[in-house]
């Protein structure tokens, strides 16, 4: 595949967005061998507890097996290749095909054929038609992912140095729970165009969202309409290895835009500051306190301040669908958690007002990119560029304020490498040098265009 990414000189070709065959390599090299979130351990806390999902254009059941593990498996018939199960969530003791009844155990083991003696005299073995299971099913904090690459490094190992910047809002508060079931929605846009701006982009905030900050006032109001930008050192980016990547906004909780709800918010998370800053230090236990808008790659995006966990599921170069979940802490009081979801929900819901301004610049992006000569063109990423650096507290590469696209070039860094690799041991080669790739662009002339 030609390039579409221009490391060094934070460029990206425009074909990313609307190409089908950089689309169906994305399914290959991406979705069949990166981790996938799957679901929250909350979700199915019992034996017999399933919910499905999607692993790219995959559909799988995740169900709670009876010893309290987490199986995953394709949710397709291994007769006929039809929908096993046709429901979201629930507890089942076996799943059974409505095309011809072949019923399947938790375990995914075909149990059952109809009329398997009379029409197959013995020629069937059932030993080798079990759903096909996911290769790798992991939980970090309560929050399962899968892989289908049994080469692949550990869920830990692929977060990496996130970890340390996830910790803060899913572990050192005691921990967090997804309210769902999930909002859903379908988008007519690339699934990396709202992934790339949840791993960092601020810039558009006080412009796509000046008549929503002007309305609804909150923490974050002082910036609509570009009326000015936060302070030098309000805040920083970071990128790491694997294209997980943040923004942290400082001392900040729009409290999905709501100041009555942020100050509650900010209230409850003074009284567990000190037991955080004890455990954690005291930078993490600032950044506790504060926005954080990340995104772990590829499709996994997520607001802790604004309360919000996103997937973002490929159904074509131009059709995503979105799932959003309401973030909360487990020992909040009931009220609070459906305040903050309920809060959440008007803003980044699937009529949420930010949603909406949001989803109009994802989707002409998106849809423009079907233009002839609009592909010919690149994206540009530069801004920061030549500031990124190492920092001897912070793990990851880190860039210099509170706005800027450190996180878009590190994000498609891993991306290219991953689109180029043929295997894990193939990227493996790349741990050495991935943060200088980062701290050394900048060199070439703005503008340049990606090479064709």
């Amino acid at each position: 595949m030609k390039p579409l990414i221009d490391v060094q000189r934070g460029l990206q070709s425009a074909r990313i967005y609307h190409d089908r065959d950089v689309f169906d390599a994305e399914m290959e090299r991406i979705f069949a061998r990166c981790w996938l979130f799957l679901t929250h351990e909350a979700a199915i806390p019992n034996p017999g507890d399933f919910v499905t999902a999607r692993m790219g254009q995959d559909e799988v059941i995740v169900v709670r097996q009876k010893d309290k593990s987490i199986k995953a498996f394709l949710n397709v018939c291994r007769h006929r290749g039809a929908r096993v199960c046709p429901v979201e969530a629930g507890n089942a003791r076996s799943f059974v095909c409505n095309y011809h009844g072949w019923s399947y155990g938790t375990d995914g083991a075909l149990t059952s054929v109809p009329f398997e003696k009379e029409l197959y005299k013995g020629r069937l073995d059932k030993s080798t038609h079990g759903l096909r299971e996911v290769a790798r099913v992991s939980s970090y904090h309560g929050f399962v992912y899968g892989c289908f690459d049994a080469a692949a490094p550990s869920l830990t190992d692929y977060l990496g140095d996130a970890r340390w910047y996830l910790d803060i809002w899913m572990e050192a508060n005691g921990g967090v729970e997804l309210l769902g079931p999930p909002s859903r929605s379908m988008v007519h846009c690339n699934w990396k165009a709202p992934s790339e701006n949840f791993v960092g982009d601020a810039y558009h905030v006080g412009w796509t969202h000046a008549a929503a900050l002007k309305a609804g006032g909150g923490m974050l109001a002082p910036m609509s309409g570009n009326a000015g930008l936060p302070p030098e050192g309000a805040g920083l980016q970071v990128t790491t290895r694997y294209g997980h990547g943040l923004g942290i906004l400082y001392d900040t909780n729009p409290g999905s835009h709501d100041m009555p709800l942020a100050q509650e918010i900010l209230a409850w998370q003074a009284k567990k500051r000190p037991a955080i800053e004890k455990a954690y230090g005291a930078l993490r236990a600032r950044y506790y306190g504060s926005h954080i808008n990340g995104s772990v790659f590829p499709n996994t995006t997520y607001l802790w301040g604004s309360n919000l966990f996103k997937v973002w599921q490929p159904h074509g170069p131009n059709r995503t669908e979105c799932f959003t979940w309401a973030i909360v802490e487990k020992d909040m009081p009931t009220e609070l958690k459906q305040r903050i979801a309920d809060s959440m929900h008007r803003t980044f819901g699937v009529a949420g007002y930010w949603e909406a301004d949001d989803n109009d610049n994802m989707e002409s992006e998106s849809q423009l990119s079907r233009g002839y000569m609009t592909r010919q063109g690149s994206l540009n990423a530069q801004m920061g560029i030549g500031g990124d650096r190492e920092d001897p507290e912070l793990p990851g590469v880190v860039g210099e304020s509170a706005i800027g696209e450190t996180s878009y070039r590190g994000y498609f860094r891993f991306y290219q490498e991953t689109m180029n690799a043929a295997t894990w041991a193939d990227m493996k080669k790349g741990d050495a040098g991935w943060k200088r790739e980062l701290t050394e662009a900048g060199s070439g002339l703005i503008g340049e265009p990606v090479a064709a």
